[in-house]
């Protein structure tokens, strides 16, 4: 499937993008919202795209032909003022974070993202890192099984899917994803089966396990707020609740309300208002975009703006 950027239109509106401001791009990708971002920015913008994929970086160096305005950096995002202080940016005006799994990654069955594709069980964003799904479903004990399976991918079915993966790993590893999607199955009725796909839960986990991807997206939400100038603005891109949980609590946190309790007569929590939320509630794709493009239908956009 191509890869269609979620809530284009959106994202660059809320944005705000001024032509000669400088702007971050987290999740480079297929580079779709980078694209746009730059038909938007002068001569003296700069859009600096960060991806731990090193497919997504050599497309992208071929795609924009050695555009002056963007800057290329292989990393996790987690490490976003670290490697701007490299080439001296400490100052920001707009961040884009979309949390999405590119759809080449998904759809290509060599990188193990996949519960429909047979391919070896990797996951790994970063195709340099050692962790991958490999290792966890052979390796993990059951408890640690369960415990993130039900952590990251909110499984009911959580214990009795990590019991049937350490003993059919008795028998043999566990090596492709059909593997694993098999055994995953056999925890689901024929009529729970029915309700959306078995494995989708649990290789969600997985995958947000292989490449910490909530901590990496805790760790990049203040990082991003201090590098924003002055109405400055950050917009994310979740795809389920734990993602958008995180976003919505660390923008809530920046707001400046008072986190004391009611009975104090004085505040003493000193929260001071560093971001203003312009909704109160997400904004989320058409009804025409979800029709065009299937994977946006879970997407949210959450918007914050520096004060």
């Amino acid at each position: 499937m191509e890869h269609i950027p979620v809530m284009l239109n959106e994202v660059t509106e809320y944005l705000n993008i001024k032509p000669n401001g400088i702007y971050i791009d987290c999740t480079l990708g297929r580079a779709g919202h980078s694209k746009e971002i730059l038909k938007r920015l002068n001569e003296n913008g700069q859009l600096i795209a960060f991806d731990q994929d090193l497919v997504a970086i050599e497309k992208a160096m071929k795609s924009f032909n050695k555009d002056p305005r963007i800057t290329l950096i292989h990393s996790n995002f987690n490490k976003l003022e670290n490697k701007l202080n490299d080439i001296g940016i400490n100052q920001i005006d707009g961040v884009l974070i979309d949390l999405g799994v590119s759809s080449p990654q998904i759809d290509n069955p060599k990188r193990g993202f996949s519960y429909r594709n047979e391919g070896k069980l990797d996951m790994r964003m970063n195709q340099t890192q050692d962790l991958d799904a490999f290792k966890i479903i052979n390796e993990y004990s059951q408890d640690d099984l369960a415990k993130y399976i039900y952590k990251y991918g909110e499984e009911r079915k959580a214990s009795k899917i990590a019991y049937l993966i350490t003993q059919a790993r008795k028998e043999k590893e566990i090596k492709t994803t059909l593997e694993l999607v098999d055994i995953i199955k056999k925890a689901f009725s024929p009529k729970e089966r029915q309700d959306g796909h078995p494995a989708r839960r649990t290789f969600q986990a997985i995958r947000i396990l292989v490449n910490q991807e909530l901590k990496a997206l805790e760790e990049v939400l203040p990082q991003a707020v201090n590098l924003l100038k002055k109405d400055g603005r950050i917009c994310v891109l979740t795809f389920h609740s734990l993602e958008d949980r995180i976003v919505k609590s660390y923008f809530k946190s920046q707001t400046g309300q008072c986190t004391c309790p009611p009975n104090f007569p004085v505040c003493v929590c000193g929260k001071k208002e560093i971001l203003s939320i312009p909704s109160g509630q997400p904004y989320y794709p058409s009804k025409k975009e979800v029709k065009i493009n299937s994977r946006s239908r879970s997407a949210k956009l959450r918007v914050a703006i520096k004060i």
